[in-house]
């Protein structure tokens, strides 16, 4: 889809990859998304610049 692009990343809890599909239109996103196997709420942030992820992490959410 335009303006959105997988993103594999490994689990703050249960260390799987897993993967998300993540708005690229620019700017930071924050949000709370939880992880596909386990359950759990990961905290994500990234930076997108011209339709790419320039900067990500993915921690456990407090």
């Amino acid at each position: 889809m335009h303006g959105e692009t997988e993103y594999f990343f490994q689990c703050p809890y249960c260390c799987e990859q897993i993967s998300m599909l993540f708005e690229v239109y620019g700017g930071n996103q924050t949000y709370i998304e939880d992880c596909e196997v386990c359950c759990r709420p990961i905290d994500i942030r990234y930076t997108c610049t011209e339709g790419e992820i320039t900067s990500f992490s993915a921690e456990r959410a407090q």
